[in-house]
């Protein structure tokens, strides 16, 4: 079996014991960004799977874009990136 050689590892271990892979992360193709891809990024990134200008580069995110996914999960967790509680969860 070939394994394409790539940078960092090739999966982690989240805080809840499950194991996440480079194969778990969206296709790089993805142009609808639902709520799980954008925490499946995030998580990605904060838990060293793939590097923050990796992921921007992956993806064609701006900065500023990851650091509002970042800081709408760090603050209000993963319900706070659906585009239905942007009203909800958004900062006065």
């Amino acid at each position: 079996m070939y394994l394409k050689k790539v940078d960092g590892p090739r999966a982690v271990t989240l805080p809840d014991g499950t194991v996440m892979t480079r194969a778990d992360l969206p296709p790089t193709a993805t142009r609808r960004w639902v709520a799980s891809r954008k925490a499946c990024v995030v998580k990605g990134v904060v838990f060293g799977l793939i590097s923050e200008s990796e992921a921007l580069k992956m993806y064609g995110l701006s900065d500023e874009e990851f650091q509002s996914w970042k800081s709408a999960i760090r603050d209000h967790g993963e319900a706070a990136l659906k585009a239905t509680s942007i009203q909800k969860y958004r900062q006065p």
